[in-house]
């Protein structure tokens, strides 16, 4: 299956979960895409105590993860991005949902 993870929020919590969901999911032998979207490129800044969201997308992106990042949003936040993230395009989100069998929104 080729699951499609579009995460539009800064909340640590469920970052977290999505990335976990994303980690079970590509060791299930699923091909996973996830897309940061608004707030969503705010992912790498919202680690706390109890949620470490950056080593989330880390081991994602280890596990064979796609990671890609609105580069709008992020330029509307002056942000340069980075790491593990793709900086990407709506032509690149459009591709996710166009090819994914499901797409999920945190």
């Amino acid at each position: 299956m080729k699951l499609g993870l579009v995460i539009y929020i800064a909340d640590s919590e469920t970052a977290w979960n999505a990335f976990r969901l994303g980690i079970f999911s590509l060791k299930q032998g699923d091909a996973v895409s996830a897309f940061l979207l608004g707030k969503g490129v705010e992912c790498s800044g919202i680690d706390t105590a109890s949620f470490k969201v950056t080593e989330m997308m880390e081991q994602f992106a280890a596990a064979g993860g796609e990671l890609l990042a609105c580069g709008t949003c992020l330029q509307l936040r002056h942000s340069e991005g980075g790491g593990v993230c793709s900086i990407s395009t709506m032509a690149d989100l459009h591709r996710l949902v166009r090819e994914c069998d499901k797409v999920l929104t945190f």
